[in-house]
């Protein structure tokens, strides 16, 4: 079977941060946005994760073809151009993850850590996003401890993206693979996809 690999386009200005800039405004909206995420490949025999738009086109895909809880995963477009590359790494036993834009070679645009402070008073998972280009944050967590459903918060706790279980038109929850992600306007979108790949590394579906 022919493998799908990742399409890297070389930046076409000098600059970085204008490249980064640029293409994270083509993943905004002025308006709130909703996807369905379903945390499979479709490639036949592939691990992955797939993100469908309000028209159940394919917007964000990722293909892995290694064992699920692969240390590197690649976000694509519809196309596979490249848009992140997610890694996990482990020190003194605590796994953290990094995401860089395209292929890796630039410093991380972003970095997840686990946090241990409680969520809406119960129990439930906590991981702090710091920002490489800034002092700015966010926060992955779960929703009422339930860990099928979690929000991503900007540091002044202002909810930008949450994802829920997806019910079908006749009010059915369907598995826990398949939720309703909810992006809020002026937010990048590939960038809340890439935090949607954390968590799927995290919950060993990817």
């Amino acid at each position: 079977m022919a493998k799908v690999r990742p399409l890297i386009i070389p930046d076409s200005t000098n600059s970085e941060d204008a490249s980064s800039s640029c293409a994270i405004h083509t993943h905004m909206t002025s308006k709130r946005e909703t996807f369905t995420v379903w945390m499979k490949s479709l490639v036949m025999q592939g691990n992955g994760c797939t993100a469908f738009d309000e028209n159940g086109e394919v917007v964000y895909r990722i293909d892995n073809y290694d064992n699920k809880h692969s240390n590197e995963v690649y976000l694509m477009d519809l196309r596979g151009k490249l848009l992140f590359t997610v890694c996990e790494k482990k020190m003194c036993g605590f796994p953290s993850w990094k995401g860089c834009k395209n292929n890796g070679a630039n410093k991380p645009f972003f970095q997840v850590r686990k946090s241990w402070r409680p969520v809406l008073g119960k129990k439930g998972f906590s991981y702090k996003v710091t920002m490489g280009s800034d002092s700015s944050f966010y926060r992955l967590e779960g929703l009422s401890g339930k860990s099928s459903e979690f929000r991503i918060t900007d540091g002044n706790g202002g909810v930008v993206g949450e994802a829920k279980r997806k019910q079908s038109s006749s009010g059915v929850v369907l598995g826990d693979d398949v939720f309703t992600l909810v992006v809020e306007p002026h937010v990048d979108h590939s960038f809340i996809m890439a935090l949607v790949t954390v968590y799927g590394l995290i919950r060993r579906q990817i």
